[in-house]
């Protein structure tokens, strides 16, 4: 079993930043690699980000990257999300997962946390 908790969301003005929290706990979560995606009212869930925590690897969802930078912290078992420029479309709830694979597909993901709110306002 392993756990997710985010943290960090809140309510932010249009060019505004934010960093996003996950922090894992459980069994061999660091077999896992760790998803970011956003749920907005109305819409599907979307992919956002995605790291390994052996190498470190990353790839984004194309209108986020040069903007967002997901990261983690192998000693704290943690990756974050960071978020700059914020736009007021980037309001969503933000949702960290652990998944088996390297994939942009939510069915991919085992564990999945609660989500932080995120809202940009104009």
């Amino acid at each position: 079993q392993v756990q997710l908790v985010e943290s960090g969301g809140g309510l932010v003005q249009a060019g505004g930043s934010l960093r996003l929290s996950c922090a894992a706990s459980g069994r061999t979560f660091s077999s896992y690699v760790m998803g970011w995606f956003r749920q907005a009212p109305g819409k599907e869930r979307e992919f956002v980000a995605i790291i390994t925590w052996s190498s470190g690897a990353t790839d984004y969802e194309e209108s986020m990257k040069g903007r967002f930078t997901i990261s983690r912290d192998n000693v704290k078992n943690t990756v974050y999300l960071q978020m700059n420029s914020l736009k007021p479309e980037d309001t969503a709830v933000y949702t960290c997962a652990a998944g088996n694979y390297f994939s942009r597909r939510p069915t991919a993901y085992v564990y999945w946390g609660q989500g932080t709110q995120v809202t940009v306002s104009s």
